[in-house]
């Protein structure tokens, strides 16, 4: 496996695995950012201060006080040459969503147009895309989600909006997200789930993380307005979503 790496200031370095965008690659950099979280249990690598995964590399903060990318860069190397498990420990996610409120779905008639289909078609296509979450990034909570359906790719709206509502499933090129608080956006926007991907009351507010493999189920009105009622008061049942790690 070829990898470079890369500085970034005296206190970090990259470890890439390639130029562009490919579950594989991204599969690399999770192992990768697994496998050192777990030699730093063993004490077999110290001073890593945080690594934070990208699409495509992986960046490593380390305490200069305490080792060096002298230090760090071979016993990286060692991880890598006993192999990544690729995939291994992610979770499984399913997302409830609501496709067939026009509120919720503004976009919808729009790209099923743009993209020669009728509106249940883009819904089934989503519903059937292998989605997997990549990086975290633009705001708390917003995961960016690769796996679209071809035949649904499109590019950003060239006129974004100046308010997105949160909770909106939203596409462009080949991924998916779900805006974690009302925001611009850009997406195209095709239903709305009653969760929220960042809540301060949950021990773990981010609900999506990098690896997650993740499946949209559909859901009427009348199970967005319950569900929505039991995030809003805090008694949902996050776990029911979750299989896996």
């Amino acid at each position: 496996m070829s990898v470079r790496y890369l500085s970034c200031g005296d206190t970090a370095f990259t470890v890439e695995f390639g130029n562009e965008i490919s579950p594989e690659i991204n599969g690399r950099v999770m192992a990768l950012h697994a496998a050192i979280g777990l030699a730093q249990e063993a004490g077999e690598i110290s001073g890593v201060v945080e690594t934070v995964p990208t699409m495509r590399s992986l960046m490593v903060t380390y305490d200069p006080l305490s080792t060096s990318r002298a230090e760090l860069q071979p016993r990286i190397d060692t991880l890598i040459a006993r192999g990544l498990p690729v995939g291994a420990g992610s979770r499984r996610v399913t997302i409830p969503c609501c496709y067939d409120d026009p509120e919720f779905a503004p976009d919808l008639a729009e790209v099923a147009e743009r993209t020669k289909k009728k509106p249940e078609q883009v819904i089934a296509a989503h519903l059937a895309s292998p989605f997997k979450v990549y990086v975290l990034g633009f705001m708390p909570g917003l995961a960016y989600v690769a796996g679209l359906d071809q035949a649904l790719f499109l590019p950003r709206r060239s006129q974004p909006r100046v308010r997105v509502p949160r909770s909106s499933v939203a596409i462009a090129m080949d991924m998916t997200t779900i805006y974690p608080f009302e925001s611009p956006g850009g997406w195209h926007l095709i239903g709305r789930t009653p969760l929220w991907m960042f809540d301060k009351r949950r021990e773990q507010p981010v609900f999506l993380s990098p690896g997650d493999s993740l499946t949209f189920e559909r859901i009427d009105r009348k199970s967005f307005d319950r569900i929505a009622r039991e995030v809003e008061a805090g008694t949902f049942d996050w776990s029911s979503l979750v299989k896996g790690k």
